[in-house]
């Protein structure tokens, strides 16, 4: 049986975590979308898709962050949060161009984002 170790992390930890993630998701070009899972992979947490979506919970009104970019790996809105409510990022996505099929799904071959390289991943985190 494999017991699962809890990490806790300081306030101070959290919060470079989530400013890596607000980094990372201003990467994603207009007309292109991630998951959770794909950024949480390139921060080095491949399991850490929850901790993307509560730092773009945790974004303010009026961010300049593109947290709509983010979706879930079924190429579907999943957020439940009345701030940023589905609707919404549903509207934000389809006026950069992003197109929903009528299962509600974006298709990843045309509107998924490659990501960074590891190279470029280095760069973005010791801009400062």
């Amino acid at each position: 049986m494999q017991v699962r170790r809890e990490r806790k992390l300081s306030f101070d930890a959290l919060m470079n975590v989530f400013d890596k993630v607000y980094r990372l998701v201003s990467m994603i070009p207009e007309g292109k979308v991630a998951s959770y899972g794909q950024i949480a992979r390139m921060l080095g947490s491949p399991r850490g898709a929850r901790t993307v979506g509560w730092a773009l919970h945790g974004l303010p009104e009026g961010t300049d962050v593109p947290w709509h970019r983010v979706i879930n790996s079924q190429g579907r809105i999943s957020t439940s949060c009345l701030q940023h409510d589905a609707n919404l990022q549903r509207e934000l996505l389809e006026a950069e161009g992003v197109i929903f099929d009528e299962r509600d799904r974006v298709d990843w071959e045309v509107y998924g984002w490659e990501g960074l390289d590891w190279a470029e991943l280095d760069a973005l985190w010791r801009v400062d």
